[in-house]
């Protein structure tokens, strides 16, 4: 398979037929051998039937229909996991997206890249204070957090080559942030502006509960990619100024002490030695505990820490 397509959908069934026909002008010209696989999140709108009346007549289209309502990021992970082609592409279903740009991203994608990220470059516009200023500062404090440089993190619309999807697992909502999991992987990472089309059908199922999720994403991100492997350094480094916290309390309750200024009991001191020095041994054993587990899920998984890209002049009976 040269093309998988996988697009989540979740109440989108006034604009599935007319995605449908796009997609079935522009695929055939990119590829012979192509696959689209909706995944269904629990919609309630009859997608579902829909999406299974489509599929009838057409042996390219793949419907996945999950039990319930999982989210966005889930529903991407399934259709990937279910993908054969040596290119997935992922998009939304809401008409946002256009079709006419896949054959542009792999395009691209075969100059050498491994994940092609769309940019929409016009969205926003007149909307400048509201929509575009924060967008611009959340891409820009997400690429400066992450070391992967994109205009759109947001934009679902993004060509992929296979190989680096593999190792990748999405939980949570993750799926925005898959560049920076392909970059974790050495994959090579660049941006093309996309066509942007404002919502036809229906309305926007994100709210502003979304600008949280994201912020604590992002900071599970940077965990990740800093400390993943030694979380140690984390979990040991904040208990360590934790306890030295405590300790500076403690002496300076003991200066007030046996200067005569303020016995143990006239200052909230020995309380935040106490506080800080239970934190920082607390902060310590999970840090322990934490290397043990990175060390569990390595052997348990047999997944290797590292990623090769290319061995030279080895042969299989020099495989350990």
């Amino acid at each position: 398979m040269r093309v998988s397509v996988v697009i989540p959908v979740y109440n989108e069934v006034q604009g599935l037929p007319e995605l449908v026909e796009r997609l079935e002008a522009v695929l055939p010209e990119v590829a012979e051998d192509f696959e689209v696989i909706f995944v269904d999140d629990g919609s309630q709108d009859g997608s579902a039937h829909l999406l299974s009346e489509l599929a009838a007549h057409r042996s390219w289209m793949r419907l996945i229909v999950l039990r319930r309502n999982y989210g966005q990021t889930l529903a991407i992970q399934t259709g990937i996991l279910h993908a054969q082609g040596e290119i997935i592409i992922l998009m939304d279903s809401d008409l946002e997206n256009d079709p006419k740009d896949i054959p542009r991203l792999i395009a691209k994608l075969e100059e050498g890249y491994d994940v092609v990220s769309g940019w929409r470059k016009d969205r926003w516009k007149g909307q400048w204070l509201t929509r575009r200023l924060p967008s611009i500062v959340a891409n820009a404090l997400i690429s400066f957090i992450s070391g992967v440089h994109l205009h759109d993190y947001g934009c679902t619309l993004k060509a992929y080559r296979r190989e680096i999807l593999a190792p990748i697992r999405l939980y949570g909502r993750m799926h925005r942030f898959i560049p920076i999991y392909a970059k974790w992987e050495g994959g090579r990472i660049t941006e093309l502006p996309v066509e942007y089309y404002p919502r036809k059908y229906g309305k926007s199922h994100y709210g502003m509960m979304r600008v949280i999720s994201v912020l604590l994403d992002l900071i599970l991100i940077l965990f990740l990619d800093r400390y993943l492997q030694r979380p140690i350094q984390f979990f040991g480094g904040v208990g360590l100024i934790s306890i030295l916290l405590g300790t500076g309390s403690f002496l300076w309750a003991l200066y007030y002490k046996f200067t005569g200024q303020k016995s143990f009991i006239q200052t909230p001191l020995p309380i935040f030695t106490a506080l800080f020095i239970s934190v920082g041994v607390i902060l310590l054993l999970i840090g322990i505990l934490a290397e043990l587990l990175v060390r569990v899920y390595y052997e348990a998984t047999g997944r290797a820490p590292t990623q090769i890209r290319q061995k030279v002049n080895f042969s299989q009976s020099m495989i350990l």
